[in-house]
């Protein structure tokens, strides 16, 4: 069976919802991520524009300003939900994590 799309988010999707809480364009968004993860998740510029294409075409994000080729987005309420699901998913598989391993032995 073929997993729903958006169902659970890639981390470079999370980090897209997650930056879009405020307007910004493109440009923004990666160094956003950047700087937020420490260097860990970097985005090219194919993978985040197909992805702000992809949700945008689902209703996640909304394009809210152009300015020549420069395009600016925010998150809609169906984005919020997206990104407050895949938070909470985060949070059960941390919790089921410390429920086997046990809370002594995380770093």
């Amino acid at each position: 069976m073929a997993r729903e799309k958006f169902q659970t988010l890639t981390e470079p999707m999370f980090y897209i919802l997650l930056c879009l809480k405020r307007e910004c364009c493109g440009a923004d968004i990666a160094a956003q991520i950047t700087a937020l993860t420490r260097g860990r998740v970097t985005l090219g510029p194919g993978t985040l524009y197909h992805l702000l294409e992809s949700f945008q075409q689902a209703g996640m994000i909304e394009e809210t300003r152009t300015e020549g080729r420069k395009r600016s987005y925010l998150i809609t309420p169906k984005g919020r939900k997206a990104l407050e699901t895949e938070y909470r998913r985060l949070l059960t598989l941390t919790e089921d994590y410390q429920t086997c391993i046990g809370k002594e032995d995380v770093p």
